[in-house]
């Protein structure tokens, strides 16, 4: 997912993000990666702290970067690192609230 404002942000590409995060797995998984903050984790450290491991957090990995939630990459010779994609969650966060109380009759509840 590119970067993007979050009242540009498509119902699909919203609701495809959304369903990555349809596991408790993939959930646990990109709450450690918020955790940890910008400079991400090894693998091998995401797994301990996460309790995903193996091929099943292989797995979770590629669908949370599919998604555009996550990012990996190779630093130095093998150590694959994995960190958040901090402007994509927060569009896809303020995606929810853009329309906050759009329609209540009050103006004062309203915050968007």
């Amino acid at each position: 997912m590119k970067i993007m404002h979050p009242s540009d942000l498509s119902l699909e590409v919203a609701a495809s993000s959304f369903a990555a995060l349809g596991s408790e797995q993939r959930l646990s998984v990109l709450l450690t990666l918020v955790r940890a903050g910008e400079p991400g984790l090894s693998i091998g450290e995401l797994g301990e702290r996460s309790g995903v491991t193996g091929s099943t957090l292989t797995h979770h990995m590629k669908i949370l970067t599919q998604a555009g939630l996550v990012r990996q990459e190779k630093k130095g010779r093998s150590i694959i690192c994995a960190a958040i994609a901090f402007e994509e969650v927060r569009t896809l966060s303020e995606f929810l609230l853009n329309e906050c109380c759009a329609d209540c009759d009050n103006q004062e509840h309203n915050h968007g």
